[in-house]
Protein backbone atom coordinates (compact mmCIF):
# COMPACT_ATOMS: atom_id res chain seq x y z
CA UNK A 1 0.00 0.00 0.00
CA UNK A 2 2.77 1.88 0.69
CA UNK A 3 3.57 2.99 -3.29
CA UNK A 4 0.33 3.23 -4.68
CA UNK A 5 -0.02 5.90 -1.05
CA UNK A 6 3.59 7.74 -2.78
CA UNK A 7 1.85 7.51 -6.40
CA UNK A 8 -1.40 9.14 -5.54
CA UNK A 9 0.81 11.66 -3.59
CA UNK A 10 2.96 12.76 -6.84
CA UNK A 11 0.16 13.12 -8.42
CA UNK A 12 -2.02 15.54 -6.20
CA UNK A 13 1.36 17.72 -6.54
CA UNK A 14 1.69 17.41 -9.71
CA UNK A 15 -2.26 18.57 -9.97
CA UNK A 16 -1.62 21.85 -8.01
CA UNK A 17 -0.84 24.88 -10.50
CA UNK A 18 1.96 26.24 -10.38
CA UNK A 19 2.91 29.99 -10.48
CA UNK A 20 2.39 30.78 -13.40
CA UNK A 21 -0.61 29.10 -14.28
CA UNK A 22 -4.19 30.29 -13.45
CA UNK A 23 -3.07 33.46 -11.55
CA UNK A 24 -1.86 35.60 -13.50
CA UNK A 25 1.18 38.37 -11.59
CA UNK A 26 -0.51 41.49 -10.90
CA UNK A 27 1.17 44.66 -12.66
CA UNK A 28 0.52 47.05 -10.08
CA UNK A 29 4.48 47.70 -8.90
CA UNK A 30 4.87 48.62 -12.50
CA UNK A 31 1.90 50.59 -12.53
CA UNK A 32 2.86 53.39 -10.06
CA UNK A 33 6.40 52.60 -11.62
CA UNK A 34 4.79 54.13 -14.95
CA UNK A 35 2.75 56.90 -13.85
CA UNK A 36 5.54 57.68 -11.59
CA UNK A 37 7.95 58.65 -14.86
CA UNK A 38 5.30 61.11 -16.17
CA UNK A 39 3.27 58.44 -18.24
CA UNK A 40 -1.20 57.47 -18.02
CA UNK A 41 -2.17 54.43 -16.94
CA UNK A 42 -4.41 54.49 -20.30
CA UNK A 43 -3.95 50.78 -22.11
CA UNK A 44 -1.45 49.93 -19.03
CA UNK A 45 -2.48 46.10 -18.26
CA UNK A 46 -3.46 45.28 -14.61
CA UNK A 47 -2.09 41.64 -14.64
CA UNK A 48 0.96 40.00 -16.94
CA UNK A 49 0.31 39.59 -20.20
CA UNK A 50 2.16 37.58 -23.05
CA UNK A 51 4.64 39.05 -24.63
CA UNK A 52 4.72 38.24 -28.35
CA UNK A 53 4.26 42.08 -29.35
CA UNK A 54 7.60 43.13 -27.88
CA UNK A 55 10.49 44.25 -30.05
CA UNK A 56 13.22 45.17 -27.70
CA UNK A 57 12.93 43.38 -24.36
CA UNK A 58 12.68 39.57 -24.09
CA UNK A 59 9.53 37.55 -25.22
CA UNK A 60 7.86 36.21 -22.98
CA UNK A 61 5.02 37.21 -19.78
CA UNK A 62 4.74 41.03 -19.41
CA UNK A 63 3.32 44.11 -18.05
CA UNK A 64 4.65 46.69 -20.94
CA UNK A 65 2.39 46.22 -23.63
CA UNK A 66 4.10 47.90 -26.93
CA UNK A 67 3.71 51.63 -26.73
CA UNK A 68 4.76 51.87 -23.21
CA UNK A 69 8.12 49.46 -24.61
CA UNK A 70 8.22 52.75 -26.73
CA UNK A 71 7.43 55.45 -24.50
CA UNK A 72 10.00 53.62 -22.14
CA UNK A 73 13.04 53.13 -24.86
CA UNK A 74 12.85 56.64 -25.51
CA UNK A 75 12.81 57.41 -21.58
CA UNK A 76 15.99 55.88 -21.58
CA UNK A 77 17.91 57.88 -24.13
CA UNK A 78 16.44 60.77 -22.80
CA UNK A 79 17.64 59.92 -19.76
CA UNK A 80 21.25 59.06 -20.96
CA UNK A 81 21.96 61.80 -23.04
CA UNK A 82 21.07 64.09 -20.01
CA UNK A 83 23.60 62.17 -17.63
CA UNK A 84 26.49 62.33 -20.98
CA UNK A 85 25.30 66.28 -21.34
CA UNK A 86 26.02 66.48 -16.88
CA UNK A 87 28.74 64.86 -17.52
CA UNK A 88 29.76 67.21 -20.16
CA UNK A 89 28.70 70.17 -18.07
CA UNK A 90 31.07 69.40 -14.71
CA UNK A 91 33.91 69.20 -17.62
CA UNK A 92 33.28 72.34 -18.76
CA UNK A 93 33.34 74.07 -15.80
CA UNK A 94 36.21 72.46 -14.44
CA UNK A 95 37.76 73.54 -18.06
CA UNK A 96 36.04 77.18 -17.32
CA UNK A 97 37.63 77.13 -13.74
CA UNK A 98 41.16 76.59 -15.48
CA UNK A 99 40.85 79.58 -17.70
CA UNK A 100 39.47 81.76 -15.15
CA UNK A 101 42.51 81.38 -12.98
CA UNK A 102 45.14 81.27 -15.93
CA UNK A 103 43.80 84.37 -17.07
CA UNK A 104 43.02 86.06 -13.68
CA UNK A 105 46.79 85.04 -12.74
CA UNK A 106 48.12 86.22 -16.43
CA UNK A 107 46.28 89.92 -16.77
CA UNK A 108 47.35 90.27 -12.96
CA UNK A 109 50.84 89.62 -14.16
CA UNK A 110 50.53 92.00 -17.02
CA UNK A 111 48.91 94.87 -15.32
CA UNK A 112 51.35 94.99 -12.53
CA UNK A 113 54.03 95.02 -15.17
CA UNK A 114 52.12 97.78 -16.87
CA UNK A 115 51.98 99.75 -13.25
CA UNK A 116 55.57 99.56 -12.60
CA UNK A 117 56.22 101.56 -15.65
CA UNK A 118 56.61 104.97 -14.02
CA UNK A 119 58.38 103.84 -10.76
CA UNK A 120 60.95 102.18 -13.26
CA UNK A 121 61.06 105.23 -16.15
CA UNK A 122 60.51 108.34 -14.43
CA UNK A 123 64.58 108.18 -14.07
CA UNK A 124 63.82 109.08 -17.77
CA UNK A 125 62.38 112.12 -16.97
CA UNK A 126 60.41 114.16 -19.92
CA UNK A 127 61.20 111.11 -21.83
CA UNK A 128 59.07 108.97 -20.06
CA UNK A 129 56.89 111.92 -18.23
CA UNK A 130 55.56 113.15 -22.19
CA UNK A 131 55.84 109.63 -23.67
CA UNK A 132 54.25 108.02 -21.74
CA UNK A 133 51.13 107.02 -24.23
CA UNK A 134 54.08 105.42 -26.12
CA UNK A 135 54.37 102.88 -23.12
CA UNK A 136 51.35 102.84 -22.93
CA UNK A 137 50.53 101.55 -26.42
CA UNK A 138 52.64 99.24 -26.06
CA UNK A 139 51.50 97.16 -23.37
CA UNK A 140 47.64 97.83 -24.93
CA UNK A 141 49.07 96.15 -27.65
CA UNK A 142 50.16 92.98 -25.72
CA UNK A 143 47.15 92.97 -24.12
CA UNK A 144 44.87 92.59 -27.28
CA UNK A 145 47.17 90.12 -29.16
CA UNK A 146 46.65 87.83 -25.72
CA UNK A 147 42.95 88.39 -26.24
CA UNK A 148 43.08 87.43 -29.66
CA UNK A 149 43.29 90.06 -31.68
CA UNK A 150 45.08 89.80 -35.41
CA UNK A 151 48.30 91.47 -34.39
CA UNK A 152 52.09 90.69 -35.49
CA UNK A 153 53.69 90.76 -32.55
CA UNK A 154 57.19 91.41 -34.31
CA UNK A 155 55.07 94.74 -35.80
CA UNK A 156 54.14 95.66 -32.47
CA UNK A 157 58.41 95.47 -30.70
CA UNK A 158 59.44 97.13 -34.14
CA UNK A 159 57.36 99.85 -34.22
CA UNK A 160 57.44 100.55 -30.48
CA UNK A 161 61.46 100.74 -30.56
CA UNK A 162 61.23 102.73 -33.94
CA UNK A 163 59.16 105.11 -32.11
CA UNK A 164 61.29 105.34 -29.07
CA UNK A 165 64.46 105.60 -30.92
CA UNK A 166 62.66 108.72 -32.27
CA UNK A 167 61.86 110.49 -29.06
CA UNK A 168 65.24 109.36 -27.29
CA UNK A 169 67.17 111.06 -29.94
CA UNK A 170 64.92 114.11 -30.47
CA UNK A 171 64.78 114.59 -26.48
CA UNK A 172 69.22 114.58 -26.79
CA UNK A 173 69.91 117.14 -29.40
CA UNK A 174 69.99 120.46 -28.14
CA UNK A 175 67.60 123.61 -27.44
CA UNK A 176 67.11 124.94 -31.39
CA UNK A 177 67.89 121.95 -33.58
CA UNK A 178 65.59 121.71 -36.16
CA UNK A 179 64.17 117.90 -36.56
CA UNK A 180 61.79 117.60 -39.22
CA UNK A 181 59.43 114.80 -39.18
CA UNK A 182 61.19 113.35 -42.55
CA UNK A 183 64.39 113.56 -40.66
CA UNK A 184 62.61 111.72 -37.22
CA UNK A 185 61.35 109.22 -39.46
CA UNK A 186 65.12 108.59 -41.19
CA UNK A 187 66.26 108.20 -37.85
CA UNK A 188 64.19 105.82 -36.77
CA UNK A 189 64.59 103.87 -40.15
CA UNK A 190 68.41 102.95 -38.58
CA UNK A 191 67.13 100.81 -35.81
CA UNK A 192 67.54 97.72 -37.33
CA UNK A 193 70.78 98.43 -38.94
CA UNK A 194 72.81 100.25 -36.52
CA UNK A 195 71.00 98.29 -33.09
CA UNK A 196 70.73 102.04 -30.98
CA UNK A 197 69.78 99.73 -28.42
CA UNK A 198 72.21 97.18 -28.61
CA UNK A 199 70.56 93.26 -28.20
CA UNK A 200 67.76 93.87 -25.93
CA UNK A 201 65.51 94.71 -28.38
CA UNK A 202 66.20 91.49 -29.88
CA UNK A 203 66.35 89.83 -26.71
CA UNK A 204 62.80 91.37 -25.40
CA UNK A 205 61.21 90.63 -28.60
CA UNK A 206 62.02 86.51 -28.51
CA UNK A 207 61.28 86.28 -24.53
CA UNK A 208 58.40 88.53 -24.85
CA UNK A 209 56.22 87.29 -27.73
CA UNK A 210 57.05 83.59 -26.54
CA UNK A 211 55.74 84.20 -23.31
CA UNK A 212 52.55 85.55 -25.44
CA UNK A 213 52.14 83.14 -27.56
CA UNK A 214 52.30 80.36 -25.32
CA UNK A 215 49.77 82.17 -23.25
CA UNK A 216 47.35 82.81 -25.71
CA UNK A 217 47.64 79.64 -27.21
CA UNK A 218 47.25 77.80 -23.96
CA UNK A 219 43.96 79.56 -23.46
CA UNK A 220 42.59 78.83 -26.62
CA UNK A 221 43.43 75.73 -25.80
CA UNK A 222 41.25 75.80 -23.28
CA UNK A 223 38.42 77.34 -24.87
CA UNK A 224 38.69 74.79 -27.82
CA UNK A 225 38.37 72.08 -25.26
CA UNK A 226 35.61 73.53 -23.47
CA UNK A 227 33.92 74.26 -26.91
CA UNK A 228 34.12 70.13 -28.11
CA UNK A 229 32.82 68.44 -25.03
CA UNK A 230 30.04 71.25 -25.17
CA UNK A 231 29.28 70.12 -28.76
CA UNK A 232 30.07 66.48 -28.47
CA UNK A 233 28.17 66.40 -25.05
CA UNK A 234 25.05 67.50 -27.52
CA UNK A 235 25.31 64.28 -30.32
CA UNK A 236 22.26 62.54 -30.04
CA UNK A 237 21.94 58.78 -29.33
CA UNK A 238 21.52 56.28 -32.13
CA UNK A 239 18.00 54.04 -32.84
CA UNK A 240 20.40 50.83 -32.25
CA UNK A 241 21.44 52.61 -28.68
CA UNK A 242 17.94 53.24 -27.85
CA UNK A 243 16.96 49.94 -28.03
CA UNK A 244 20.26 48.64 -26.40
CA UNK A 245 19.45 51.39 -23.43
CA UNK A 246 15.91 49.98 -22.75
CA UNK A 247 16.73 46.40 -22.67
CA UNK A 248 19.20 47.32 -20.22
CA UNK A 249 17.15 49.83 -18.31
CA UNK A 250 13.85 49.06 -18.13
CA UNK A 251 13.01 45.69 -19.60
CA UNK A 252 13.63 44.38 -16.30
CA UNK A 253 10.54 46.47 -14.82
CA UNK A 254 8.35 44.92 -17.74
CA UNK A 255 9.89 41.57 -16.44
CA UNK A 256 8.70 42.08 -12.67
CA UNK A 257 12.74 42.29 -11.80
CA UNK A 258 12.64 46.17 -10.89
CA UNK A 259 14.77 45.67 -8.25
CA UNK A 260 17.69 43.70 -9.67
CA UNK A 261 19.61 45.87 -11.47
CA UNK A 262 22.31 45.28 -14.62
CA UNK A 263 25.24 43.51 -15.15
CA UNK A 264 28.22 45.54 -14.77
CA UNK A 265 29.73 43.63 -18.13
CA UNK A 266 26.57 43.95 -19.93
CA UNK A 267 25.91 47.70 -19.39
CA UNK A 268 29.73 47.87 -20.26
CA UNK A 269 29.25 46.82 -23.86
CA UNK A 270 25.51 48.80 -24.23
CA UNK A 271 27.61 52.33 -23.28
CA UNK A 272 31.00 51.20 -25.14
CA UNK A 273 28.25 50.65 -27.93
CA UNK A 274 26.45 53.63 -27.88
CA UNK A 275 29.14 56.07 -26.94
CA UNK A 276 31.72 54.64 -29.56
CA UNK A 277 32.39 57.67 -31.62
CA UNK A 278 32.86 59.94 -28.38
CA UNK A 279 35.48 57.37 -27.55
CA UNK A 280 37.44 58.11 -31.41
CA UNK A 281 38.38 61.17 -29.66
CA UNK A 282 40.63 59.79 -26.86
CA UNK A 283 44.26 59.88 -28.98
CA UNK A 284 44.04 63.08 -29.90
CA UNK A 285 42.18 64.35 -26.75
CA UNK A 286 45.07 62.96 -25.02
CA UNK A 287 47.69 64.82 -27.38
CA UNK A 288 46.01 67.75 -26.61
CA UNK A 289 45.82 67.69 -23.00
CA UNK A 290 49.64 66.44 -22.86
CA UNK A 291 50.88 69.29 -24.70
CA UNK A 292 48.84 71.45 -22.75
CA UNK A 293 50.54 70.17 -19.88
CA UNK A 294 53.69 70.76 -21.59
CA UNK A 295 52.75 74.25 -22.40
CA UNK A 296 51.91 74.72 -18.67
CA UNK A 297 55.48 73.78 -18.10
CA UNK A 298 57.24 75.72 -19.98
CA UNK A 299 56.02 79.01 -18.33
CA UNK A 300 58.30 78.37 -15.09
CA UNK A 301 60.84 77.07 -17.31
CA UNK A 302 63.93 79.90 -17.32
CA UNK A 303 63.30 82.62 -18.09
CA UNK A 304 59.76 81.79 -16.37
CA UNK A 305 56.91 84.11 -17.45
CA UNK A 306 56.78 86.20 -14.49
CA UNK A 307 60.36 87.24 -14.81
CA UNK A 308 59.48 88.16 -18.41
CA UNK A 309 56.85 89.96 -17.93
CA UNK A 310 57.88 91.92 -14.69
CA UNK A 311 61.14 92.49 -16.36
CA UNK A 312 59.84 94.82 -19.60
CA UNK A 313 59.96 98.19 -17.71
CA UNK A 314 63.32 97.73 -16.51
CA UNK A 315 64.49 96.25 -20.37
CA UNK A 316 63.23 99.12 -21.71
CA UNK A 317 65.47 101.58 -19.19
CA UNK A 318 68.07 99.52 -20.38
CA UNK A 319 67.92 100.21 -23.61
CA UNK A 320 67.67 104.09 -23.28
CA UNK A 321 70.88 104.05 -21.06
CA UNK A 322 72.98 102.10 -23.39
CA UNK A 323 71.51 103.96 -26.15
CA UNK A 324 72.37 107.10 -24.40
CA UNK A 325 76.05 105.73 -23.34
CA UNK A 326 76.48 105.73 -27.13
CA UNK A 327 74.62 108.65 -28.27
CA UNK A 328 77.61 110.44 -29.64
CA UNK A 329 78.86 107.11 -31.82
CA UNK A 330 75.39 106.58 -32.99
CA UNK A 331 74.59 110.36 -33.79
CA UNK A 332 77.52 110.31 -36.08
CA UNK A 333 76.47 107.50 -38.26
CA UNK A 334 72.94 109.19 -38.30
CA UNK A 335 74.30 112.37 -39.77
CA UNK A 336 76.13 110.14 -42.52
CA UNK A 337 73.14 108.66 -43.04
CA UNK A 338 70.33 111.54 -42.70
CA UNK A 339 72.19 114.48 -43.08
CA UNK A 340 73.21 117.19 -40.33
CA UNK A 341 69.95 118.79 -39.09
CA UNK A 342 69.46 122.12 -40.05
CA UNK A 343 70.36 125.71 -38.75
CA UNK A 344 70.33 127.21 -35.88
CA UNK A 345 72.90 124.80 -34.70
CA UNK A 346 73.57 121.21 -35.81
CA UNK A 347 74.95 120.44 -32.12
CA UNK A 348 78.50 119.15 -32.17
CA UNK A 349 79.59 115.79 -30.84
CA UNK A 350 81.34 117.67 -27.63
CA UNK A 351 78.10 119.77 -27.14
CA UNK A 352 75.60 116.05 -27.44
CA UNK A 353 77.97 114.59 -25.28
CA UNK A 354 77.76 117.61 -22.46
CA UNK A 355 73.12 117.71 -22.90
CA UNK A 356 73.97 113.70 -22.75
CA UNK A 357 76.63 113.84 -19.23
CA UNK A 358 74.04 116.16 -17.84
CA UNK A 359 71.14 113.73 -17.81
CA UNK A 360 72.88 110.57 -17.78
CA UNK A 361 71.31 107.58 -16.28
CA UNK A 362 72.68 104.87 -13.92
CA UNK A 363 72.38 101.23 -14.68
CA UNK A 364 69.39 99.49 -13.32
CA UNK A 365 69.19 95.80 -12.56
CA UNK A 366 65.91 93.70 -12.02
CA UNK A 367 65.35 91.61 -9.21
CA UNK A 368 62.27 89.88 -9.22
CA UNK A 369 60.06 88.64 -6.16
CA UNK A 370 60.27 85.28 -4.58
CA UNK A 371 57.00 85.19 -3.82
CA UNK A 372 56.21 85.92 -7.82
CA UNK A 373 57.68 82.77 -8.55
CA UNK A 374 56.49 80.60 -5.91
CA UNK A 375 52.63 81.73 -7.12
CA UNK A 376 53.57 80.70 -10.51
CA UNK A 377 55.15 77.41 -8.99
CA UNK A 378 51.71 76.66 -7.58
CA UNK A 379 49.22 77.55 -10.74
CA UNK A 380 51.97 75.79 -13.42
CA UNK A 381 51.33 72.90 -10.77
CA UNK A 382 47.19 73.32 -10.65
CA UNK A 383 47.31 73.47 -14.30
CA UNK A 384 48.65 70.44 -15.00
CA UNK A 385 47.17 68.11 -12.00
CA UNK A 386 43.72 69.03 -13.20
CA UNK A 387 44.35 68.80 -16.95
CA UNK A 388 45.90 64.67 -16.54
CA UNK A 389 42.32 64.60 -14.19
CA UNK A 390 40.58 65.14 -17.90
CA UNK A 391 43.41 63.08 -19.76
CA UNK A 392 40.77 60.07 -20.29
CA UNK A 393 37.54 61.22 -20.15
CA UNK A 394 36.00 60.14 -23.35
CA UNK A 395 36.92 56.17 -22.50
CA UNK A 396 36.27 56.65 -19.20
CA UNK A 397 32.52 58.38 -19.69
CA UNK A 398 31.05 54.50 -19.80
CA UNK A 399 32.26 53.52 -16.73
CA UNK A 400 30.93 56.85 -14.82
CA UNK A 401 27.60 56.09 -16.54
CA UNK A 402 27.25 52.36 -15.41
CA UNK A 403 28.35 53.46 -11.71
CA UNK A 404 24.90 54.87 -12.17
CA UNK A 405 22.97 52.20 -13.30
CA UNK A 406 25.16 48.76 -12.80
CA UNK A 407 25.11 46.16 -10.19
CA UNK A 408 27.82 46.04 -7.57
CA UNK A 409 31.05 43.97 -8.34
CA UNK A 410 29.64 41.18 -5.65
CA UNK A 411 26.52 41.07 -7.75
CA UNK A 412 27.84 39.70 -10.86
CA UNK A 413 25.44 35.92 -10.32
CA UNK A 414 22.26 37.95 -9.40
CA UNK A 415 22.22 40.73 -12.16
CA UNK A 416 20.07 41.59 -14.85
CA UNK A 417 21.67 39.88 -18.19
CA UNK A 418 19.55 41.34 -20.79
CA UNK A 419 17.76 37.99 -20.78
CA UNK A 420 17.05 36.99 -16.95
CA UNK A 421 18.69 37.16 -13.79
CA UNK A 422 22.03 35.71 -14.48
CA UNK A 423 25.55 36.17 -14.68
CA UNK A 424 26.52 37.86 -18.10
CA UNK A 425 28.85 35.83 -20.30
CA UNK A 426 29.98 37.56 -23.45
CA UNK A 427 33.50 39.52 -23.37
CA UNK A 428 33.81 43.24 -22.57
CA UNK A 429 34.71 44.97 -26.05
CA UNK A 430 37.41 47.93 -26.30
CA UNK A 431 37.35 51.63 -27.06
CA UNK A 432 36.44 53.26 -30.15
CA UNK A 433 33.77 52.39 -33.46
CA UNK A 434 36.37 49.68 -34.81
CA UNK A 435 35.94 47.62 -31.53
CA UNK A 436 32.35 47.24 -31.28
CA UNK A 437 31.71 45.00 -34.44
CA UNK A 438 31.48 42.27 -32.16
CA UNK A 439 29.64 44.03 -29.82
CA UNK A 440 26.83 41.50 -28.83
CA UNK A 441 24.87 44.65 -27.70
CA UNK A 442 24.68 47.29 -30.05
CA UNK A 443 24.73 46.90 -33.64
CA UNK A 444 26.96 49.54 -35.16
CA UNK A 445 28.00 49.84 -38.90
CA UNK A 446 31.97 50.94 -37.95
CA UNK A 447 31.98 52.20 -41.85
CA UNK A 448 30.09 55.42 -40.68
CA UNK A 449 31.22 57.07 -38.29
CA UNK A 450 29.51 60.49 -36.97
CA UNK A 451 30.64 63.26 -39.07
CA UNK A 452 30.16 65.82 -35.66
CA UNK A 453 32.72 63.85 -34.13
CA UNK A 454 34.80 63.43 -36.47
CA UNK A 455 34.78 67.90 -37.38
CA UNK A 456 35.54 67.86 -33.55
CA UNK A 457 38.13 65.58 -33.52
CA UNK A 458 39.85 67.41 -36.19
CA UNK A 459 39.69 70.51 -34.02
CA UNK A 460 41.31 68.80 -31.41
CA UNK A 461 43.95 68.67 -34.03
CA UNK A 462 44.30 71.64 -35.05
CA UNK A 463 44.26 73.26 -31.44
CA UNK A 464 47.64 70.26 -30.40
CA UNK A 465 49.57 71.61 -33.50
CA UNK A 466 48.98 74.79 -32.49
CA UNK A 467 50.33 74.44 -29.18
CA UNK A 468 52.92 72.49 -30.39
CA UNK A 469 54.06 75.70 -32.48
CA UNK A 470 53.75 78.00 -29.71
CA UNK A 471 56.58 75.89 -27.55
CA UNK A 472 58.53 76.62 -30.50
CA UNK A 473 57.95 80.23 -30.06
CA UNK A 474 55.96 80.29 -33.65
CA UNK A 475 52.23 81.59 -33.67
CA UNK A 476 50.88 79.47 -36.25
CA UNK A 477 47.22 78.73 -36.96
CA UNK A 478 47.85 75.27 -38.33
CA UNK A 479 45.65 73.69 -40.87
CA UNK A 480 46.18 70.48 -41.60
CA UNK A 481 44.65 70.07 -45.30
CA UNK A 482 46.34 66.31 -45.35
CA UNK A 483 43.41 65.24 -42.97
CA UNK A 484 40.20 64.83 -44.54
CA UNK A 485 37.51 64.87 -41.80
CA UNK A 486 35.35 62.24 -43.66
CA UNK A 487 38.52 59.56 -44.06
CA UNK A 488 40.57 57.72 -42.06
CA UNK A 489 39.79 56.76 -38.49
CA UNK A 490 39.10 54.26 -35.63
CA UNK A 491 36.09 53.50 -37.25
CA UNK A 492 36.98 52.36 -40.86
CA UNK A 493 37.83 49.02 -41.82
CA UNK A 494 41.09 47.84 -43.37
CA UNK A 495 40.72 47.77 -47.07
CA UNK A 496 37.22 48.60 -46.87
CA UNK A 497 36.71 45.14 -45.85
CA UNK A 498 34.37 45.26 -42.67
CA UNK A 499 33.28 41.82 -41.59
CA UNK A 500 29.55 41.41 -40.23
CA UNK A 501 29.36 38.56 -38.43
CA UNK A 502 27.96 38.66 -35.53
CA UNK A 503 28.14 36.48 -31.68
CA UNK A 504 25.47 34.67 -30.11
CA UNK A 505 24.59 37.66 -27.34
CA UNK A 506 24.64 34.06 -24.94
CA UNK A 507 26.48 31.24 -24.64
CA UNK A 508 23.96 29.48 -22.42
CA UNK A 509 20.03 28.93 -23.73
CA UNK A 510 18.50 32.11 -21.71
CA UNK A 511 15.57 31.15 -19.22
CA UNK A 512 12.73 33.11 -20.78
CA UNK A 513 10.13 31.42 -18.32
CA UNK A 514 7.64 34.14 -16.94
CA UNK A 515 9.09 36.08 -14.12
CA UNK A 516 6.19 34.78 -11.67
CA UNK A 517 6.60 30.70 -11.96
CA UNK A 518 8.54 28.08 -11.84
CA UNK A 519 6.21 25.70 -14.19
CA UNK A 520 8.54 24.01 -16.33
CA UNK A 521 10.75 22.95 -13.26
CA UNK A 522 7.62 21.86 -11.33
CA UNK A 523 6.67 19.82 -14.36
CA UNK A 524 10.12 18.23 -14.86
CA UNK A 525 10.46 17.30 -11.13
CA UNK A 526 6.90 15.63 -11.01
CA UNK A 527 7.97 13.78 -14.53
CA UNK A 528 10.69 12.48 -13.10
CA UNK A 529 9.24 11.77 -9.97
CA UNK A 530 6.27 9.59 -11.76
CA UNK A 531 8.94 8.00 -13.80
CA UNK A 532 11.07 6.28 -10.35
CA UNK A 533 7.45 5.52 -8.56
CA UNK A 534 6.05 3.58 -11.65
CA UNK A 535 10.20 1.80 -12.05
CA UNK A 536 9.67 0.96 -7.87
CA UNK A 537 6.09 -0.61 -9.44
CA UNK A 538 7.45 -2.70 -12.27
CA UNK A 539 10.64 -4.01 -9.86
CA UNK A 540 8.60 -4.83 -7.01
CA UNK A 541 6.26 -7.42 -9.36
Amino acid sequence: MRVPALLCAALCVCALPGPGSGAERSCADLRQFYTGKGFTLTGVPQTEIPGDHLRMCPQGPTCCTGTMEENLAGLSSQETEGLIREAGRSLQAAFNALHRSFDTYFTELHSRSERSLQEVLSPLGPLYSQNTRLFGDLYTDLRQYYRGSALNLGEIFSDFWSRLLERTFKESALTGVNLSEDYLECVAKQQETLRPFGDIPRDVKGKVSRSFVTARSFVQGLLVSTDVVRKVSQVPLGQECTRALMKLVYCPHCRGLASVKPCSNYCSNVMKGCLANQADLDPVWQELIDTMIMVASSFSAEPSLDVVLSSIPARIYEAVHFLQENMDTFSAKVYQTCGTPSEPGTGSPALHEQKRKSGSLTALEYKPSPTAGLRLEMQVSDLSSKLREMRQYWVQLPVALCSKVAAAGSSQDKCWNGMSKARYLPEVMGDGLANQINNPEVELDITKPDMNIRQQIMQLKIMSNRLKNALDGNDVDFQDASDDISGSGSGMCVGGQCPRGRPRLYAYTPDNSPVGGGASSQTSICRLLLLLLLTTLLLQR
